[in-house]
C-alpha cells in the first residue's frame, strides 16, 4: 500500500510538472498515458512466447529477411556494409561487431538481435489523421536520413506472427512538424491550414504471411516536450478501397517506438535536422518512454548501412498485440478526396478534451484506448 501511494504521488507531481513544462497536446498525451498504463489489462508483453517463436523458427526466419534486406538496401544505395527505463538506456541497440566489410557474411550482422523486442499499447499521441493510404514508401519528397523499418505483429494471445493485419505509422519530419494537421503545437504555424492537405511520414502496410510490414521513410526528427519517436496502430479484418485507403475492422494495437540516443545525436548533427529551433527533449527526460520501458524494450534495433548515418538505416523491432481486442480512437483529421477535414473536438490526439476512449472486447473498461 506505501509503496502504491508513493507511486501515485510521483506520478502526480511528475504529471504536473510535465503539464507545465510542456502544454497543449503534450499534457493531454502524458494523461492519456498515465491513466492508460495504471490498468494492468493494458500491457502486452510477449515474455511468454519467447520458447514458442523460437521452436517454431520464427527468429530464424526473421534474421533470415533482415539479412535479405540489408543486403538488397546496400546494393541498392551502392555502399559497404558496415538491442525499467535505466536497462533500456543502457543497451546499445547497433551491432556493436566490429571488423566489418564488404565481404562479411549478413547473417553475423544479426547474430543475437532482438528478434523480439517488446513494447506495449500507450498513448495515441498526436495527430493520428484517418483515410491515409496503403504504401510502403511514405517519404513524400521529405529530406532526411533514410530508414527502412521493418515491424512483426505478434500474437499474445497465440504467440504466433499476425498475418494481413495492416500496420499504419505516422511520424513528425525532420524539424518536427507532422503533415495533415494544423494546430500551434505542431512546429509549424497553425494558421498554415494548407498541412491540412499534405501526407508525408504517414502510411498503411499489409502484414506478409510472417506477420512482417515495411515501410521506407526517414528518421523522424523531434518537437518540443518529446524524444524521438514514431507511432504505430495496427488494424485487422480491414478492407482495402479502390482508391487505395482501408475501411472497417478493428483496431488492435496503438503503440509508440523509440531509438538509441546515440543514434538521434547523430541523426540531429545533419541537416536538415541540425536546423531544428524546437527543444530537445531525450530519451531520459521523456515519461512516455518511461512508462514503455517497464517491463519491455521500445527500442527499434538497427544497423547503419554504410560508414556514416547519413548513408541510411535498417531498423527492427516486433511488438504484441491482442487480437481480440478493439479499440475506438478519434482522429486529429480527416483525409478524404477533397482534402483534409480536422476534427474540431479530438483535442489534437484524442476525443474531447484529448482522451480517446475504448477498450478490448472483452476486457474490463480501461481509462483510455492509447
Amino acid at each position: 500500500m506505501k509503496n502504491t501511494l508513493v507511486s501515485a504521488i510521483f506520478g502526480a507531481a511528475l504529471l504536473a510538472q510535465q503539464a507545465v513544462a510542456h502544454p497543449g497536446h503534450h499534457k493531454r498525451e502524458l494523461e492519456q498515458h498515465n491513466a492508460y498504463m495504471s490498468n494492468p489489462n493494458n500491457k502486452r508483453s510477449l515474455a511468454h512466447c519467447a520458447e514458442k517463436l523460437k521452436a517454431r523458427g520464427n527468429e530464424a526466419a526473421m534474421a533470415a529477411r533482415r539479412r535479405a534486406m540489408a543486403e538488397n538496401l546496400r546494393k541498392k544505395r551502392a555502399i559497404s556494409q558496415a538491442r525499467d527505463l535505466d536497462e533500456v538506456l543502457a543497451t546499445d541497440h547497433q551491432s556493436n561487431l566490429t571488423g566489418i566489410t564488404s565481404d562479411t557474411d549478413p547473417a553475423v550482422l544479426f547474430t543475437g538481435n532482438n528478434s523480439c523486442v517488446l513494447t506495449p499499447e500507450t498513448t495515441q499521441g498526436p495527430y493520428w489523421v484517418s483515410g491515409e493510404l496503403v504504401r510502403q514508401d511514405i517519404t513524400k519528397e521529405q529530406e532526411g536520413v533514410a530508414l527502412t523499418l521493418d515491424i512483426q505483429m505478434i500474437d499474445v494471445n497465440t504467440c504466433e506472427p499476425v498475418p494481413q493485419a495492416f500496420l499504419e505509422i505516422w511520424h513528425c519530419n525532420s524539424t518536427g512538424v507532422y503533415s495533415g494537421v494544423s494546430a500551434s503545437g505542431n512546429g509549424n504555424s497553425d494558421s498554415d491550414t494548407s498541412n491540412l492537405n499534405a501526407t508525408f511520414l504517414r502510411g498503411i502496410q499489409q502484414s506478409d504471411d510472417q506477420g512482417v510490414v515495411t515501410f521506407d521513410t526517414t528518421f523522424p526528427g523531434h518537437y518540443t516536450g518529446r524524444t524521438t519517436h514514431i507511432h504505430v496502430l495496427s488494424h485487422l479484418n480491414a478492407t482495402v478501397l479502390p482508391n487505395n485507403t482501408i475501411s472497417g475492422g478493428q483496431i488492435t494495437h496503438v503503440g509508440q517506438t523509440f531509438f538509441d540516443q546515440d543514434l538521434i545525436s547523430l541523426v540531429e548533427e545533419t541537416a536538415p535536422y541540425s536546423t531544428n529551433t524546437q527543444e530537445l527533449t531525450t530519451n531520459a527526460d521523456d515519461s512516455i518512454m518511461s512508462g514503455e520501458s517497464d517491463g519491455y524494450d521500445p527500442v527499434i534495433e538497427y544497423v547503419l548501412l554504410g560508414d556514416d548515418v547519413s548513408a541510411g538505416i535498417f531498423g527492427w523491432i516486433a511488438f504484441g498485440m491482442d487480437t481480440s481486442a478493439a479499440y475506438n480512437v478519434s482522429a486529429a483529421a480527416t483525409l478524404t478526396e477533397d482534402g483534409g477535414v480536422a476534427n474540431e473536438n479530438s483535442g489534437m490526439g484524442g476525443g474531447p478534451g484529448g482522451a480517446p476512449s475504448g477498450a478490448p472486447t472483452g476486457a474490463p473498461p480501461a481509462a483510455t484506448s492509447a
